[in-house]
């Protein structure tokens, strides 16, 4: 089982965050994070990297129910979407699969959740 799933858009990084967000809150999902690794590699180490950034979207209904039948899942938030410059004009979008990160929680309560929250992401990522 892959533990993401993925699509490609033609689209500049900026505009593609914006419309990254934009379809996340279209699924009730809100971006609490944004890293931008490029930026923080080249600060810390001096390199460089393709631009690649990091969004920790939470969908507040479904971070709720899952703390509620696990306590400690708050590690295994948020879900991450990931969008990579692939070439001049496209960005990568890639999102966690919930259902493969839970595999990793001894939890049959999580289960029809993060089918859920799959399905939710799957249908953000297939709107761009």
């Amino acid at each position: 089982m892959s533990y993401y799933f993925s699509r490609t858009i033609a689209l500049p990084m900026d505009k593609a965050i914006e419309h990254v967000t934009a379809a996340l809150a279209a699924k009730g999902f809100g971006v609490l994070t944004t890293i931008d690794v490029a930026a923080t590699l080249k600060k810390k180490l001096d390199v460089e990297f393709p631009p690649y950034v990091i969004l920790g979207a939470c969908n507040p209904d479904f971070a709720y129910k899952a703390l509620q039948r696990e306590r400690r899942i708050g590690t295994m938030l948020p879900c991450n979407v990931i969008l990579q410059q692939v070439d001049a004009s496209h960005i990568e979008v890639s999102a966690v699969d919930p259902v493969a990160s839970m595999q990793a929680v001894n939890n049959p309560d999580l289960v029809s959740l993060a089918g859920e929250v799959q399905d939710q992401l799957k249908q953000a990522l297939a709107g761009l």
